[in-house]
C-alpha cells in the first residue's frame, strides 16, 4: 500500500498538494506550522475520520465553509485510485475516482495506523478510545464492519431519543417498552454481530460487559434477556445502559492494568506494541501494510525507541513521521524523504533530499 500523493483545500491551514517517497518520510517545521495537520489529513483519507476531533467541521479553514482531501494509492501491481474526503457544515462524502462510495466500499482502499498523543488514550483513557482501536482494526480486515456500527450506532441514538423523550414527557413504562421494543431487537442482532468478532482472547483481553451476567455462549439470547431486564434502569436514566458499546479491553503488563498501573515509558511501548500488532495481523490478511503516522516522534518516544521503531518498519511500511527537531532526523537523510512545512505548505527539503539522491547513485 502506497500514498503517492496527497491535495488538500481548507483543511485546517493546509493548501497545495505533497509526492511522498515510498519509504520513510519525514516531516520538519515549527511548532504550529501544520506538520500534525498533514498527518490528519492522510489520517482522514484513510478512515474518513480525524483522530483529533469528532466533528470535522472543526477541521475547515476559519471562515471555510467546506473542505477535501483527495489523494492517490497505489495497491498491488501499481493499481492506482484516486480517494477524496468532502467535509461541508453538514455533511461528509467519500469518493473512489470520482464516484461517490459508501464509507464500508470506501474504507478497503487505504487504512493507516497512528501512533500520537491523542492515541495514547487507548491505553490511558476510557473503555471508548479501546473500542476506538477494535473497531479501526475490525474494519480494516472486514470493511463490512463499518456498516454495522454505523448501523448499531444508529440504532443506539434512535433508542437513546426515545428514552430521553419519555423521560421529557414522562411516559408510561407500557407505551415506552412498546417504542422500544423494535429498536432493542436490532440492537440485539447487531451488537451480537459486533460481539462474536471479538469473542476469542488474545494478547489483549476483550471484556464484555456482560460477562458475569450469562452464557456468553448465546450472546444473542443474552442480550435480549439483559435488554429487557435493565429496561425500567434505562429509563430512568435515559441512556442506553446494555450492549457492546460498554465493552473494554484490558490491556496487561505482567498481569496488571497499564491503565492505572503502568509507567508512561510502559504505556508509550505497550501502544506501540499494540500499533505493530495491528500492522502484522492487517498483513496477515491482505499480504500488504497499511501506512504508519507518527505524530511528534521525539517529544513521544527517547531516540533508542525511536531507532528500533523504524527499522522495523523500514521495508515494511509507507511511514509519515512528524517532528520540530530536523537536526535529530539528519541520520536517516540517505534513506527518507524531508518536508519542510511552513504556514501549512509543505516543500521537499532539497538539501536533505540531494543527499539521500547521491547516497542511491553512489
Amino acid at each position: 500500500m502506497f500514498l503517492r500523493s496527497i491535495e488538500a483545500n481548507d483543511f485546517r491551514n493546509l493548501e497545495g498538494k505533497i509526492v511522498w517517497g515510498s519509504g520513510l518520510n519525514i516531516l520538519h517545521g515549527n511548532n504550529g506550522e501544520g506538520k500534525s495537520n498533514w498527518l490528519e489529513a492522510i489520517y482522514l483519507l484513510a478512515h474518513a475520520k480525524s483522530f483529533r476531533t469528532r466533528q470535522l467541521t472543526e477541521a475547515l479553514r476559519f471562515g471555510a465553509s467546506q473542505a477535501s482531501v483527495r489523494g492517490t494509492v497505489a495497491r498491488g501491481n501499481a493499481i492506482e485510485r484516486e480517494l477524496q474526503v468532502d467535509i461541508q457544515a453538514s455533511s461528509k462524502k467519500t469518493s473512489v475516482n470520482g464516484k461517490r462510495e459508501t464509507l464500508a466500499r470506501y474504507a478497503a482502499q487505504l487504512h493507516a495506523v497512528s501512533f500520537t498523543a491523542d492515541e495514547l488514550e487507548v491505553i490511558r483513557g476510557g473503555p471508548e478510545a479501546r473500542r476506538g482501536f477494535v473497531d479501526r482494526g475490525a474494519v480494516s480486515l472486514h470493511p463490512g464492519y463499518a456498516q454495522t456500527v454505523a448501523d448499531y450506532n444508529k440504532v443506539i441514538k434512535q433508542k437513546r431519543l426515545l428514552l430521553q423523550q419519555a423521560a421529557e414527557d414522562r411516559s408510561s413504562q407500557e407505551a415506552l417498552a412498546e417504542l422500544v421494543e423494535p429498536w432493542n431487537k436490532q440492537l440485539a442482532g447487531l451488537g451480537t454481530q459486533i460481539h462474536n468478532l471479538f469473542s476469542d482472547n488474545i494478547s489483549i483481553r476483550y471484556v464484555s460487559s456482560l460477562e458475569g451476567k450469562g452464557d456468553l455462549s448465546d450472546y444473542e439470547s443474552l442480550l435480549a434477556a439483559r435488554l429487557e431486564s435493565r429496561f425500567q434502569a434505562e429509563m430512568f436514566a435515559g441512556a442506553c445502559l446494555i450492549g457492546p458499546h460498554r465493552d473494554d479491553l484490558d490491556v496487561l503488563f505482567g498481569g496488571r492494568n497499564l491503565r492505572s498501573f503502568g509507567s508512561s515509558g510502559q504505556q508509550r511501548s505497550a501502544l506501540i506494541t499494540l500499533d505493530l500488532a495491528a500492522l502484522s495481523v492487517y498483513h496477515s490478511k491482505h499480504q500488504d501494510y497499511p501506512v504508519f503516522l507518527i505524530d511528534d516522534v521525539d517529544a513521544e518516544l527517547d531516540g533508542s525507541r525511536i531507532d528500533r521503531l523504524l527499522e522495523y518498519l523500514e521495508g515494511r511500511t509507507q511511514t509519515f513521521v512528524t517532528t520540530s527537531k530536523r537536526n535529530h532526523f539528519e541520520r536517516f537523510n540517505s534513506r527518507a524523504s524531508f518536508y519542510e512545512v511552513t504556514s501549512g505548505h509543505a516543500s521537499e527539503d532539497r538539501a536533505l533530499s540531494a543527499v539521500k539522491a547521491t547516497g542511491a547513485t553512489s
